[in-house]
């Protein structure tokens, strides 16, 4: 199990299991972030604890996901779809620069191309310390 929390410690979350390869992307808001993401579904292995505020981009129409933050120190904690998946499940990713670092350094990155082309790019072979260390 994997914990992460704010700066200030009012919230976290918890992933079980094994997080997978981490998703850096390079759209608008996780280049602004930094943020690392892995992925499940609300309430199955990802669980947020304490108080979140939301944020939905303002120029879109319908957004199709929320970023979910500390009110207190706005540390990104998480990102949540809006819209439920055909099967009934809410995908949400939480951020992975929350949790200690030795904990996921090792742990690969998968790079997204949220900006242009909405693929996956190529494996460069980098992992989680590769950014941070």
């Amino acid at each position: 199990m994997l914990i992460g929390s704010c700066h200030c410690g009012r919230t976290s979350w918890t992933l079980t299991g094994d997080p997978g390869s981490i998703t850096a992307c390079n759209c608008t808001l996780c280049r602004r972030y930094g943020a690392l993401w892995a992925y499940d579904y609300e309430g199955e292995r990802i669980l947020l604890s304490g108080p979140t505020a939301s944020y939905t981009r303002a120029a879109e129409k319908e957004p199709s996901l929320e970023i979910l933050f500390c009110p207190t120190c706005a540390c990104v904690l998480s990102w949540r779809g809006l819209h439920l998946e055909k099967d009934g499940r809410r995908r949400m990713a939480v951020n992975l620069r929350l949790a200690p670092p030795d904990l996921v350094y090792d742990l690969p990155i998968d790079r997204f191309d949220g900006l242009d082309t909405f693929e996956d790019l190529p494996s460069d072979g980098k992992c989680v310390r590769d950014l941070w260390f």
